[in-house]
């Protein structure tokens, strides 16, 4: 491989991997905001489950239990939609690494 060629390849598998760590770092963010809200809603579904008074009851679900339920589900969907793109990248950098650039052989 022409040298001209494998710098630019590995420039560019450079700039997938960082790319790719931004990715992770937002990825582990949403998985610990997605785990708090698993909490916040599992201890939320405990004490509606032990309330015996309606009006109480009501009122933990719209001030609570709702809102954590919806802020858990856009949180998983992220979740996914962020691993989606870390395997993207992650298959950039394969595939780069697979036409015979390595970071070693530089």
């Amino acid at each position: 491989m022409e040298p001209y060629v494998k710098d630019a390849l590995l420039e560019w598998k450079e700039e997938m991997e960082s790319q790719k760590r931004e990715i992770d770092e937002e990825y582990e963010k949403v998985k610990t905001e997605l785990q708090l809200y698993s909490y916040k809603f599992g201890i939320t579904k405990q004490v509606l489950q032990s309330t015996i008074n309606e009006e109480m009851i009501r009122n933990i679900k719209s001030t609570y239990q709702e809102p954590f339920e919806e802020k858990y589900n856009e949180l998983k969907l992220q979740l996914k939609k962020l691993e989606e793109k870390r395997n993207v990248f992650l298959m950039f950098v394969e595939k780069i690494e697979g036409a015979g650039v390595k970071e070693q052989n530089h």
